[in-house]
Parts: C-alpha cells; sequence; structure tokens
C-alpha cells in the first residue's frame, strides 16, 4: 500500500514540491488543473498495457493496475467534492478510506483496460468540472471529516498533486 502523508497536514503539498515525485503545486494556477489531470490521463494507457500492470514491487506497494484504479477513482471523489461546495455553503464532504476502497473493490483483479477507460472519463468528468467553475467561487469552502479545511482553489491544487505523484510512482 501506498505511504499516505499526514492528512490533518496537508498544506505541504502547496508550499512546496513534493520531496518524492519534485511536484511543486506552489508554482501551479488552480486554472491550470484541468489541463494537468488531461495530459496525466493521457499516459495512463501506455503504463496500463504493460506486461507487469499486476507486480507489487514488493508486499506494501500497489501495482500500477492498482495505483491507476485509484487515481481513477481519485478523479471521481474529488469531482464529486467539487460539486458539493459549488452547490452547499461549506458542505463537509464524507471520508474516503482508499486503503479499504483498493481491497473492497479488488483494484489488482480489475481489467486493466477498463480501468484505463473509466481513468480517462473520469479524468474529462472532472477537467470539464474545474473548467466549469466560475471566476467568483474559487473562493467557496469546503471541509474534510477531518476537520481539515479547503476552498476550491486549494482543494484543485491539492488535487493536482495526487495522480502525477502515482504516475511518479509506476515510472520511477
Amino acid at each position: 500500500m501506498p505511504i499516505i502523508p499526514d492528512t490533518k497536514n496537508w498544506t505541504w503539498v502547496l508550499e512546496r514540491p513534493c520531496e518524492e515525485c519534485g511536484f511543486d503545486a506552489s508554482t501551479l494556477s488552480e486554472h491550470d488543473v484541468a489541463d494537468l489531470i488531461l495530459a496525466n490521463a493521457s499516459r495512463w494507457p501506455a503504463v496500463l498495457e504493460r506486461d507487469d500492470v499486476r507486480v507489487r514491487p514488493d508486499e506494501s506497494t500497489w501495482s500500477a493496475l492498482e495505483y491507476a484504479a485509484h487515481v481513477r477513482d481519485v478523479f471521481r471523489i474529488f469531482d464529486g467534492r467539487l460539486r458539493l461546495m459549488l452547490e452547499q455553503d461549506d458542505p463537509v464532504y464524507p471520508n474516503w478510506d482508499q486503503d479499504e476502497t483498493a481491497v473492497v473493490e479488488r483494484y489488482g483483479e480489475q481489467d486493466p483496460r477498463v480501468v484505463g477507460e473509466e481513468l480517462a472519463a473520469a479524468a474529462a468528468t472532472l477537467a470539464a468540472t474545474l473548467d466549469g467553475i466560475p471566476d467568483d467561487a474559487w473562493g467557496r469552502p469546503g471541509r474534510r471529516g477531518d476537520g481539515a479545511n479547503f476552498t476550491i482553489a486549494t482543494l484543485a491544487r491539492y488535487l493536482a498533486h495526487d495522480p502525477q505523484h502515482h504516475l511518479w510512482d509506476v515510472s520511477g
């Protein structure tokens, strides 16, 4: 399983480059996230065609297929969170246990072709949501169940790191 950073101290993602993958959300405008999501999604089909797509490098690290299924679900979850923030005042979005989801949904047993198609569709939906955010809505607030506070702008920039990092995970 991937090592998940302390989710209560999430702001580091917006303040400095990731020490592992090098992605730097501090240089990113929230207006660029949609294009970044689509560019990221375009790189997953090649990963999913690899012969070793189901192979875990070790017991505690996901396979490329599991990472791709996770990224697909990240796109879906964050699209839902953004829509909730656009529709409600300061919503609290449900917690998401990504490790539990990986087990329950059997990420490692899914069809790589289907995961690729679903990832691309989820990325397109998310990008459309991001592109449709009115200029005066980027400051709308929302919260995770653990108390982490976001605006639509910070949630978008926070989101940008995850798929980039996971592409780095499977590409080295």
